[in-house]
């Protein structure tokens, strides 16, 4: 929900009449845009549903593979692997940023007898983010099922909410003070990066779908439009008002501009630190599905393998997903590339599957509604 380019340095603060203007041209065409996205976002997450509750697939890999063939699903397998791992890469490196700003916070750089007083060994990224990752995210990750996810999402929405009501009040309170240079009035355009990213959904869509009590395809087209509608909501204000508040300077993750010893920030960090914790899982969860599919596949009728066997591998994989993408997450220095390749890979998750899907349906019978 940000953008990011060049800082420039010098430039004055625009008047009331001119901030007014832009805002009004800012807002007019991040609405418009994403408007026009959000027909397709809802319409993909319509047929996918349609389509899990037609083939009976529990992910989303099994619906594209019954629907659309095995080529298709074999396709889908792989891009849908390498998009859950980007993904998760991604959502290590905004944390691993959130702690380093937490913790020049608390242990700020200074200088002793006129030498730096460099921090604590304790304090650096590579120590904090990995240590969070084996105490916290790994047992969240580890479990088969990841049920209490549906509560653990209430508390994304509002750190969420909470985020975009500071970056908002900080805009019209100290804006000034923040400020790095005036906002262009050319406003980058809404792409593949910036979109499918903040609203990341339609690769947990079908096992969310298939988790739901009530099936109905209206009750899943009314859900997936006002979950649409709030992120559209959320992410627009974020992105709007980050980037009137710091124009061209504005970071990737856009906490990232603001000062880390802020109190209201810091508690804008926390809330935006555990949503992304509990998010984590629920990839590896959908990763390991994948990686289930593309191993077992080509052994239809092996034999079930018992409950330690399984309970082994799924700690391997789960061990060796969160080492690999840890390793690259420390190793990344702008986030802004990773955006850029997973935009690049959900267009085939949110238009071109779900694409393909419908053409594969045109002709079956209607689906009526289901219940359990």
């Amino acid at each position: 929900g940000s953008w990011r380019g060049p800082p420039s340095h010098g430039i004055p603060v625009p008047s009331p009449v001119t901030s007014l203007g832009l805002l009004a041209g800012v807002v007019l065409l991040a609405a418009l845009s994403p408007q026009g996205s959000l027909v397709f976002l809802v319409s993909g997450l319509a047929v996918l549903g349609y389509a899990a509750a037609l083939s009976a697939q529990p992910t989303y890999q099994g619906v594209v593979r019954a629907v659309c063939g095995a080529a298709v699903g074999k396709l889908c397998e792989v891009c849908f692997l390498l998009n859950l791992f980007m993904i998760s890469v991604a959502l290590l490196r905004v944390v691993g940023d959130q702690l380093e700003k937490l913790c020049d916070s608390l242990y700020p750089n200074g200088t002793l007898s006129g030498a730096p007083q460099l921090p604590p060994w304790y304090v650096d990224q590579r120590f904090t983010l990995s240590a969070l990752c084996v105490l916290v995210i790994f047992p969240l990750s580890v479990p088969r099922e990841i049920g209490f996810q549906k509560y653990s999402s209430i508390l994304g929405t509002l750190a969420a909410c909470y985020l975009t009501l500071v970056i908002i009040l900080k805009y019209y309170l100290q804006a000034e003070s923040l400020r790095l240079t005036e906002p262009s009035q050319a406003v980058p355009a809404w792409g593949p990066s910036a979109v499918p990213l903040a609203l990341q959904c339609h690769e947990a869509c079908v096992a969310i779908y298939s988790s739901m009590r009530n099936q109905s395809f209206s009750h899943w087209v009314t859900v997936s439009v006002l979950s649409m509608l709030i992120c559209l909501l959320i992410y627009s204000l974020t992105g709007v008002y980050g980037y009137l508040t710091f124009g061209k300077a504005v970071a990737s993750d856009v906490l990232m501009s603001y000062p880390g010893n802020d109190p209201v920030v810091i508690v804008a960090r926390l809330l935006f630190g555990v949503s992304i914790v509990t998010i984590y899982p629920i990839v590896v969860l959908l990763g390991r599905s994948v990686v289930k599919d593309l191993w077992v596949s080509p052994k239809r009728g092996a034999v079930a393998v018992s409950e330690a066997q399984e309970r082994r591998g799924r700690v391997a994989l789960t061990v060796t997903w969160m080492a690999a993408t840890l390793a690259i997450a420390l190793f990344v220095p702008d986030i802004g590339k990773v955006i850029e390749l997973i935009g690049g890979i959900s267009a085939f998750f949110i238009f071109i599957f779900p694409g393909l899907c419908l053409v594969c349906m045109t002709g079956t019978r209607s689906l009526g509604p289901r219940k359990r």
